[in-house]
């Protein structure tokens, strides 16, 4: 008799126990604030004009699958050239809409001295 009800209490003990340990579909976390995956430092250098400085930081903010796209950011370097796709429907999407931003500005403006774009940091 006793065993009938230890049966059932463990049971429904270990169901309340799966019930909190699975994690649910609704469960998905915000990516805002996050720098997601960095792939080198992104240090934009005092005194910067024009928008990477801002562009950066709503990368930062965004809540989607978000990509940031640079050129070398170094402080001998004259110019820099930058691009980002905020909230795609995929981090893949992000990234590839986001160096296709930072290509277009470079033809764009025409700047030879910046190197290659390339992935700074994407989520």
């Amino acid at each position: 008799m006793i065993s009938k009800y230890c049966r059932k209490s463990t049971a429904s003990i270990l169901a309340g126990i799966l019930i909190l340990a699975m994690p649910t579909a609704g469960s998905t976390q915000s990516l805002a604030g996050g720098k997601g995956d960095v792939r080198y430092p992104v240090t934009i250098p005092w005194g910067t004009t024009g928008g990477c400085g801002k562009m950066y930081a709503a990368y930062i903010a965004a809540s989607g699958h978000s990509a940031f796209a640079a050129t070398p950011i170094v402080p001998q370097s004259e110019y820099f050239i930058c691009g980002a796709k905020l909230n795609a429907p995929s981090q893949k999407a992000a990234e590839d809409l986001a160096l296709k931003s930072c290509q277009a500005s470079k033809s764009k403006y025409k700047v030879t001295v910046a190197g290659a774009c390339s992935i700074a940091a994407s989520k």
